[in-house]
């Protein structure tokens, strides 16, 4: 994993990218590095915006308690959202691991409908993606599927508006949280071949401001 500590300028140190949605004519969720408290930070700074910041990996296999580490901090919330239904499906900040579960996990509807979405995006779209979000009102804890596809689940890891402008850490058991999640569909853990950063405020239409500090795993 890269740091944002060891970025040298504005943008994302690599393999960092910035992908956005296939065909999009919306703004792209702006990434930047920024200091803060003597130390490169990313910079998540919606606007009517969508885009994720994704390191690719090579097939991690996780060990049994690997944690996913981070901190992050929300300055200016995204209000109105419903990650329940579609026209509210957005959030401030994320932080996602990107599992490649074996396709024939799948039903053979879902498996189609992923392998064309993988052909439209050029993206290698995975088959199960695990999301901890700050939401504005869902409780810490709750889990629930992504409002447009069953391949994502997300996990509410900080609510409301009690700590804006504070940094909050956060360690994630990943092996226990897909258990959780996709324990149903997956009797093994699947390699993780991903981890992204993002942000969107493309369904309510509004602006949101927050800051990511570096993401690791760690045993």
């Amino acid at each position: 994993m890269h740091p944002f500590s060891s970025a040298s300028g504005v943008a994302p140190p690599p393999p960092w990218r910035v992908v956005g949605l296939p065909k999009a004519t919306k703004p792209l969720t702006r990434f930047e590095m920024v200091p803060m408290d003597g130390h490169p930070v990313l910079r998540v700074q919606t606007d009517h915006s969508y885009a994720n910041l994704v390191h690719d990996l090579p097939d991690v296999a996780l060990a049994p308690g690997m944690k996913l580490r981070w901190r992050w901090r929300l300055d200016q919330p995204l209000r109105g959202t419903d990650l329940r239904q579609r026209a509210g499906d957005d959030t401030p900040l994320k932080v996602c691991a990107l599992f490649n579960m074996p396709l024939e996990r799948l039903s053979f509807v879902e498996r189609n409908l992923l392998r064309a979405a993988r052909s439209v995006s050029g993206e290698n779209l995975p088959a199960a993606t695990l999301c901890y979000v700050w939401d504005a009102s869902l409780p810490a804890g709750t889990l629930l599927d992504n409002a447009y596809t069953h391949r994502m689940r997300m996990i509410v890891v900080d609510s409301g508006e009690l700590h804006l402008g504070q940094w909050i850490a956060h360690s994630q058991d990943l092996a226990a949280d897909f258990q959780r999640a996709f324990g149903k569909e997956a009797a093994t853990l699947p390699p993780l071949q991903s981890l992204l950063v993002g942000g969107d405020s493309d369904n309510t239409g509004g602006q949101s401001l927050g800051y990511v500090g570096d993401v690791t795993l760690s045993p």
